[in-house]
Parts: C-alpha cells; sequence; structure tokens
C-alpha cells in the first residue's frame, strides 16, 4: 500500500512538472533591463510598472497572444550602460527561444549593445530614445527607435514654438537656450538644433547640466545673463524639477519653457510645486485614466490584485502610460509575427523583429486596443524604422496635464535627409552594405 501511495504520488509530481515544463514551452519570454532605483527610478518604475500591467492584461483577459502567454524577467540596471549591457548578457538566452526584444530605456545603453544585437538576432527597441539615425532600416536592421526619434522631436517642439511666436518665419533673430543632460541622451539633440537653427535664423545656446543635474544654479545664471526667448528644457529625473525651481527663482517665465518628453510627467512637476505651473511639454502619448485600455488594466489586472505598481494612483500618469505603449507595441510585434510564422507558438528574436519590421498601427487598431489619442498611429517599414515622428504638447495647470495640441510633426524631409547622411557614414565606417528594401518582405 505504502508503496503504490509512493509510486501515485511520484506520477502526481511528474505530471506535474511535466505541465509546468509545457506551459513554459508556450510562453513568450521578454527580458526588462529595468532601473527602479537611483536618480531616475521615477521614469524607469513608471514605465516598467505599465508594461508589465499591460503584459498582465493580455495574459488574464486575453491568455496571451493566441494562446501563447507572456513571461518575463526584470535585471536592475540603475540606468548604468555596464550594467545595462551584463543584463543584455544575462536575459538574451532565457525561455525556450530567447529574449524576444530588448528595450534598455536608457541612449548609453542602446550605444552599448548596438553591435551585440545584430550578432545575437535580438531586436533592439529604442522607443522614443536612443541613436536617431537607427531610423534607416536599410542600415539598422535590428534597431528601432519607434514612435518618434529624438531628431523629430526636436523639430517638433521648434515648430511648436514657431506656431505661438505667430509663424516660422518669426523665429529669426530669435534665442533658444537648450538645457540639456550632460550624456549621450543629451548630446543627440546638438545636431538637429544646429540645423533647425541655420534655417530659421535664430540662435541655439547649449548649456550642458552634469548628472544628475540637482545643481543648476551656475547654468540658470548664464540664462539670466544671455536672456533667450526659450528654453528647451532636455533633462530626465532630478534634473527637470531642479529646472523649474530654478527658473521660477531666477524669473524666466515657465509659459517660455519646453521639455523634451522625458522632462514631461508628473514626477516632474509636482516635486516642483508652483514653480511647474505654466510650463508645457512634448509627449508621444498622453496623461490620462479615462482610456480603456486603462479601464481594462484597472479591471482584469488590478481587480484581481495583480498589478505592478505599489502606487495605484500612477495608473493614468505619463510615465505609467509610456510603459502602456511600450506593452502595446511589443504585444503588437508579436502578434504581427505570429502571423507570418505561425500562431501558438513562441517565436524567435529574429522572426519578432520581423513583427516590428511589419508594424502597422491604423486609427481602426487604436480604436480595438482602447487607445484612440493615447498614441499616435504607426507605420514601420524596412527603410522607416521610426513608423510615426509625432508628438503631442501638454501643459500642466499646476495639478494635472492639459493637452494643447493635436499631433505634431516636426520637419520630416529635413530629418530624414539628417538620418540618411549619419546612417550612410556609419554604414560607410563599419563595411556594411545598406539593405535592399525592395528586395524584403
Amino acid at each position: 500500500m505504502k508503496l503504490k501511495t509512493t509510486v501515485l504520488l511520484g506520477a502526481a509530481v511528474a505530471g506535474l512538472l511535466a505541465t509546468g515544463y509545457a506551459a513554459a514551452q508556450q510562453q513568450q519570454f521578454i527580458g526588462l533591463p529595468s532601473y527602479r532605483v537611483g536618480p531616475y527610478a521615477s521614469g524607469g518604475s513608471g514605465i516598467y510598472g505599465g508594461w508589465i500591467d499591460y503584459m498582465t492584461l493580455i495574459n488574464e483577459r486575453d491568455g496571451g497572444i493566441n494562446g501563447v502567454k507572456l513571461a518575463w524577467e526584470e535585471c536592475e540596471t540603475e540606468y548604468n550602460n555596464a550594467r545595462g549591457v551584463e543584463c543584455y548578457e544575462r536575459l538574451k538566452g532565457k525561455g525556450t527561444t530567447g529574449n524576444s526584444v530588448f528595450q534598455p530605456l536608457s541612449t548609453g545603453i542602446t550605444y552599448s549593445v548596438l553591435d551585440r544585437v545584430a550578432q545575437d538576432k535580438i531586436p533592439l527597441v529604442t522607443m522614443g530614445y536612443g541613436r536617431t539615425d537607427a531610423a534607416d532600416g536599410r542600415v539598422f536592421p535590428w534597431v528601432f527607435p519607434l514612435i518618434t526619434t529624438y531628431w523629430s522631436q526636436a523639430s517638433a517642439i521648434v515648430n511648436y514654438i514657431g506656431t505661438k511666436e505667430g509663424g516660422m518665419d518669426k523665429l529669426k533673430g530669435k534665442k533658444i537656450a537648450l538645457l540639456y543632460h550632460d550624456s549621450a541622451y543629451g548630446k543627440e539633440s546638438h545636431a538637429i538644433m544646429d540645423k533647425l537653427a541655420a534655417k530659421h535664423g535664430f540662435e541655439v545656446l547649449k548649456i550642458a547640466v552634469a548628472h544628475p543635474g540637482n545643481e543648476q544654479q551656475s547654468q540658470w545664471l548664464q540664462i539670466r545673463q544671455s536672456k533667450p526667448d526659450y528654453v528647451v528644457l532636455w533633462g530626465w529625473g532630478v534634473m527637470n524639477p531642479t529646472a523649474l525651481r530654478t527658473a521660477q527663482r531666477t524669473g524666466f517665465p515657465r509659459e517660455k519653457m519646453v521639455g523634451v518628453w522625458w522632462s514631461g510627467a508628473e514626477e516632474d512637476t509636482i516635486p516642483a510645486g508652483d514653480a511647474a505651473k505654466g510650463y508645457t511639454s512634448a509627449g508621444f502619448n498622453v496623461a490620462g485614466a479615462n482610456y480603456p485600455v486603462i479601464k481594462d488594466i484597472d479591471k482584469f489586472v488590478y481587480g484581481k490584485s495583480k498589478g505592478n505598481m505599489e502606487d495605484k494612483s500612477r495608473l493614468g500618469s505619463v510615465y505609467y502610460n509610456r510603459g502602456v505603449v511600450h506593452g502595446i507595441i511589443t504585444v503588437e510585434a508579436i502578434r504581427t509575427a505570429q502571423e507570418k510564422f505561425g500562431k501558438g507558438k513562441p517565436l524567435t528574436g529574429e522572426q519578432v523583429r520581423w513583427g516590428f519590421e511589419h508594424l502597422k498601427i491604423d486609427d481602426k487598431k487604436l480604436a480595438a486596443l482602447g487607445a484612440t489619442g493615447f498614441m499616435p498611429d504607426l507605420n514601420v517599414t524596412c527603410a522607416d524604422h521610426e513608423g510615426a515622428g509625432k508628438v503631442k504638447f501638454q501643459q500642466w495647470d499646476g495639478a494635472k496635464w492639459k493637452v494643447v495640441t493635436d499631433w505634431v510633426e516636426g520637419d520630416k524631409p529635413l530629418v530624414r535627409g539628417m538620418v540618411e547622411e549619419s546612417a550612410a557614414a556609419y554604414a560607410k565606417e563599419k563595411g556594411i552594405t545598406p539593405r535592399d528594401c525592395s528586395k524584403e518582405s
């Protein structure tokens, strides 16, 4: 009897292990190189929290993507390049088919793994950041600076300022200060601002702020002395509320400050208090919890006590919603790839790369996703790994963000020309033969 019981228990355990193994075989693994500690934790925790909540929604509400559940693992980078590379190496072989995609939320880490992703055949998605010329998919087939690049965004900001002044011709003779984070991220803005200044006849004054950015007295003294017409805030983390508070003490009007999207979240404005009122920032997603996609997360994820955010009040915030956009695009790229390579099974990074390169999210799709107005439409191609190039501008009214424009584009011919010129130089330097997109399918 004892032997029989032992055999039955052993068989049951073996059955459970086999079931668990089979379930794991049907999971699509996604490695998350997050940062939830350090001076940039507010951004990382919000974005990765929103992204994880969206993946949980897909598992809980939909049973995965065509029956394939999503699995993930975080690896803390602390927004540090060396740690980012360590996380890349740690995550790349996870899951039955390897890591599906690497999204480091860091321009520095992006540059650090740029050569590795092609070798390992893992798509590198740099949504709203990273190396701008990677928008030329002919030269960078494994890199996707999706939705909008820094050059597109800077151009859109200048277009927005031109609109406020009454026309682009009114920019002639103006002075725009570029207050930037002294890193690869901050310096990515320089080339396009120089081109735009030459084209429209304004002066650009570049002022660096050292990491992490909580000391800016000398920079704002320079701004007070040079008296620019506008300040473009190209900041991150603690640098942003510090800039807003110092601007107030200096007497520079926040209505004349326009931020990059990494300078336009509640975590940037609320700590600044009254100093943030009137400040405007770009964004490739908007704030708000009334979108159907956010309501579904509240119902199917937090309603089952499976939410990733300790502070549920962050649902609908800029960073949280940006994480949801990351989730939407990742899931829809996998879904697109399944249409070609087969449903009901996990895909390789190489197959998922194809999904990103053929990703189309039109207005009808946005409505189905519950994300109309939440993010722009997207059309990625072999040659164009950006896919949109649009932003909305939001203004802080002292308590919340208020959308003040529709989707705004930059100077697309100028930006694309710069992208192709820079990508061609990179290809020549690295000995890369650009792909012939007419032969891609």
